[in-house]
């Protein structure tokens, strides 16, 4: 017995230090966007989490936590209270980084590797849950899985690690952190009609979409240049694709990769590298893995033939981002 309390003292101790260690760095962020309705302005605010990124006062949350705020604030632990500048977004993998200006470096949070995750290991998800007064709140939980895609999300990722540590309205863009106190993930996103399923952004991918936003002000991608949708039993029979799966090109942009290599609609792409097509989601992943001047592979089905080809990926024009994010 007294062998299973002292473990248990010591696992809470190892607890209590990773939140005491991180906890510095866990900030708040409210949001607020002016919206008009007929002669008022209203303004509509949201509250979400954050976590201080390096001393120069970069902090790294959600996309969707500061998405067309007009005035962003940011609370730290010890009160004080910022004005945050939204420097880069990333709506693809959910992620902002928002600047403050300090006299003094910020606490910094130390970032784990989330490639050496194991499923089961204990995580502690902390976060401005609810928008609750009082400071962050602390859940504790397991990784429960990992590269899981987001149920009924479209989104360009699928490498999220799910936990079943409790994650709330408001802990989004708070850190998923192991018990050394290291940040392992962002949180992003709860299942409602579940119970102990969140979804957090690996720190990895967090690290590598900040570190382009920091030197470039975006992230830059390799691009196709087409429209598709994904294929499936019924779309192949009404249109006599001559393939179950794939994604099924729509539209092709001229003066693009895909228009170069001879993709037109109709065709029906099912493999780009080494990467097999699926659908929709699996030409995201693919070209997420993929660098801008690399040149790849792709195979195509026209009207039942399998047809290969090659091409080199470039950047999406600037102008197109642009009108896809409403600009």
């Amino acid at each position: 017995m007294e062998t299973r309390e002292m473990a248990l003292a010591v696992l809470e101790n190892q607890i209590t230090e990773a939140v005491e260690k991180l906890g510095e760095s866990v900030v708040i962020i409210d949001s607020t966007r002016f919206a008009r309705d007929f002669f008022r302005v209203i303004p509509l605010e949201g509250s979400g989490s954050g976590i201080i990124f390096d001393s120069k006062g970069h902090i790294i949350t959600n996309n969707h936590v500061v998405d067309g705020a007009d005035r962003v604030q940011i609370h730290l632990k010890d009160g004080r209270t910022f004005q945050g500048e939204v420097i880069g977004v990333d709506p693809a993998t959910d992620v902002a980084v928002v600047h403050v200006e300090s006299d003094a470096p910020l606490p910094a949070a130390t970032l784990g590797d989330s490639e050496k995750l194991k499923v089961g290991q204990m995580a502690l998800a902390i976060g401005n849950t609810l928008g609750l007064p009082g400071g962050p709140t602390v859940s504790l939980g397991v990784v429960s899985a990992l590269a899981r895609s987001l149920p009924g999300a479209d989104s360009i990722f699928e490498g999220f690690i799910q936990t079943d540590a409790a994650i709330n309205p408001g802990n989004s863009g708070g850190p998923l952190a192991d018990l050394n106190g290291s940040v392992v993930g962002i949180n992003t996103a709860m299942i409602p009609f579940a119970q102990g399923v969140g979804f957090a952004i690996p720190i990895n991918t967090v690290k590598a979409v900040a570190e382009q936003i920091l030197e470039k002000g975006r992230v830059v991608r390799p691009w196709l240049g087409i429209s598709a949708v994904s294929v499936n039993a019924m779309i192949s029979r009404r249109y006599d694709l001559g393939t179950d799966s794939g994604a099924l090109i729509v539209e092709v942009s001229r003066q693009s990769p895909a228009y170069e290599a001879g993709f037109r609609a109709g065709d029906v792409l099912v493999r780009i590298g080494p990467y097999e097509i699926k659908q929709m989601k699996d030409v995201l992943a693919a070209l997420s893995k993929l660098s801008i001047g690399e040149g790849v592979g792709v195979t195509i089905v026209r009207r039942g033939q399998k047809q290969n080809a090659s091409l080199r990926l470039s950047e999406a024009p600037i102008e197109l981002m642009e009108r896809r994010r409403g600009r």
